[in-house]
């Protein structure tokens, strides 16, 4: 049972509607067609309702995660292997689920998925391989060793590295806000993870 209470669009103040259209007008919407972010009342799925209360704050973090997903150095599939090494971690139910369907779509394969999920690979593919390995090595120590990070910027650079620490970061914070405000997958979907 989520523990907020979920904003609907016509109960909104000035300062939440103006944070609830930036969102659902924005690219991010537009980026998933077929991921479904909105119940039928038109109440924001994910991390999103959460933002509605407290709108100033929300509104810089969805904003940086439009930079984060859309305007850095980190391919598709990059970008969604450190995601979904996050949310492993976190065992993050809505935040696996939304970025697998996404994963999909960059083209990633359902294998090279299982295996994130199960803490390994993608095998045959070297760059997120190290990805994951760096993220994983991340969320469980706080820091990397030296050995991880030149093996991760050898395939990254410098501004790679940078967008994938930033990146790392902020899904983490996602995952914690998913994970404490008990926001879950929608009705009818399987839940990622079963613990």
């Amino acid at each position: 049972m989520p523990r907020l209470p979920k904003m609907t669009p016509d109960k909104l103040a000035p300062a939440q509607a103006k944070l609830y259209e930036a969102i659902t007008g924005g690219v991010r919407f537009k980026a998933t067609p077929g991921l479904d972010m909105m119940e039928p009342d038109g109440t924001l799925r994910g991390p999103f309702n959460a933002w509605l209360h407290t709108p100033e704050t929300g509104e810089a973090a969805q904003a940086l995660g439009v930079k984060l997903r859309f305007e850095n150095t980190l391919s598709g599939p990059e970008r969604e292997t450190a995601i979904l090494t996050v949310a492993r971690h976190w065992r993050s139910q809505y935040e696996w689920w939304a970025h697998e369907q996404i994963a999909l779509k960059e083209g990633m394969t359902p294998e090279q998925i299982a295996e994130l999920k199960a803490g390994t690979g993608p095998s045959g593919e070297p760059a997120l391989a190290a990805i994951r390995s760096f993220v994983a090595e991340l969320m469980e120590t706080g820091d990397v060793t030296d050995a991880t990070y030149d093996s991760t910027h050898a395939f990254t650079g410098d501004r790679g590295m940078a967008d994938l620490v930033t990146l790392a970061g902020y899904y983490a914070m996602i995952s914690a806000n998913l994970n404490v405000f008990r926001v879950d997958v929608p009705e009818g979907e399987t839940r990622p993870f079963s613990d």
